[in-house]
């Protein structure tokens, strides 16, 4: 089975108790861990670590022995640049990389599955990227 990247809004929407998504995330990320193996990545830690006040606290809601850690391939890199270009080509705003970029590309490089509750992004600029979403 394939591996599950787990997209930082996921596992917010647990550690914040969100009360519109906690349910939904809690659910699919239970049941995913007890059939395969669930991943982050550095963008996604650094997006988490925003509700912490300290790395201990961090490590603690990301626990090794739960998530795999993974590096971002430069492969993905090319990839995330690539679709940023594309996104100011077609009027974007923003002046560097959208952490989804490099999110997507990531999964999308090292053949795994992304779980997410934010498809428009992930659809609109890695159409093949197999996901589970809402």
């Amino acid at each position: 089975m394939k591996n599950v990247l787990v997209d930082s809004n996921v596992i917010l929407d647990i550690v914040t108790g969100d009360k519109r998504w906690f349910g939904w995330s809690s659910s699919k990320l239970q049941k995913l861990a007890e059939e395969r193996e669930l991943v982050i990545n550095p963008v996604i830690y650094a997006e988490v670590s925003i509700g912490f006040g300290k790395i201990e606290e961090l490590d603690e809601a990301l626990p090794l022995e739960h998530f795999r850690r993974d590096p971002i391939p430069w492969e993905a890199a090319f990839l995330a640049g690539k679709c940023f270009l594309r996104y100011r080509k077609s009027g974007g705003a923003r002046g560097s990389p959208l952490p989804d970029f490099f999110i997507g590309a990531h999964a999308a490089v090292a053949g795994m599955e992304l779980l997410t509750r934010d498809v428009g992004r992930y659809r609109g600029y890695f159409p093949k990227l197999p996901l589970i979403a809402p």
